[in-house]
């Protein structure tokens, strides 16, 4: 999936325990954007194999940090614990010395970066893993396009309603950048299935994808910033 890792970020971020939404947003793609860096490293590896999947060409056959459940709880573990460490300094600097919010943070981040592999098992081909060695699981969606489709529309559609109906606008602001982030990624999310599929693999696979999450990192903050959990 692409845009459907977003949609645990935006239901969590409805919670007033929750962390900013571009950070949620940052943590729902974590072992890719890992992944990613990886590959520009060769540290993981992909490949371009037409016919790998209906929907796209990646043969993502050797992932085993990034995509292993074991490695997705390693990242989601690190994470919750920076954001741990940064709320409870905000706190204190605040003279707020309960540290529940900065728990609770903390659990949500590592949460929805582990959310990552789960939703990947439902769409990828056999190549992700429980600790980096076979068997490779996947149910293959990919393969599916009737399923596949309304499956990641539905769930970002269903999160976002989710983050509508339990958030409200601060007074005197719009919702300009969530409308604008909406589009951002239906635009993108739509290019990435019809555009036709590369051959071969070149840096602007990689690199791409890498701007294409900062881009909805980016869009996210804003749309957060406009934004809070209701009472």
């Amino acid at each position: 999936m692409f845009i459907g890792h977003y949609a645990p970020a935006l239901i969590a971020a409805a919670s007033p325990n929750a962390p900013r939404l571009g950070t949620l947003f940052v943590a729902a793609q974590l072992t890719d954007i890992a992944f990613f860096s990886f590959v520009l490293t060769g540290t993981e590896a992909m490949r371009v194999t037409p016919g790998m999947t209906a929907m796209n060409n990646m043969d993502l056959y050797h992932m085993p940090y990034t995509h292993s459940l074991l490695g997705s709880v390693a990242f989601g573990l690190v994470a919750g614990l920076i954001v741990y460490m940064l709320a409870r300094r905000a706190g204190e600097g605040n003279g707020n010395t309960i540290v529940i919010w900065p728990v609770a943070a903390a659990i949500i981040t590592g949460l929805v970066v582990v959310s990552h592999w789960f939703i990947d098992w439902l769409v990828h081909a056999p190549d992700l893993t429980l600790a980096g060695s076979p068997p490779k699981l996947g149910l293959g969606l990919w393969n599916h396009p009737a399923i596949a489709i309304p499956l990641e529309l539905g769930l970002v559609g269903a999160a976002l309603g989710w983050y509508w109906l339990k958030t409200k606008p601060r007074e005197g602001i719009g919702n300009r950048w969530l409308i604008g982030l909406v589009v951002a990624m239906l635009v993108i999310q739509a290019y990435n299935w019809f555009a036709p599929q590369p051959t071969e693999l070149g840096l602007d696979m990689p690199l791409s994808a890498l701007f294409a999450y900062g881009l909805f990192a980016w869009l996210a903050m804003k749309a957060g910033a406009e934004r809070v959990p209701n009472a």
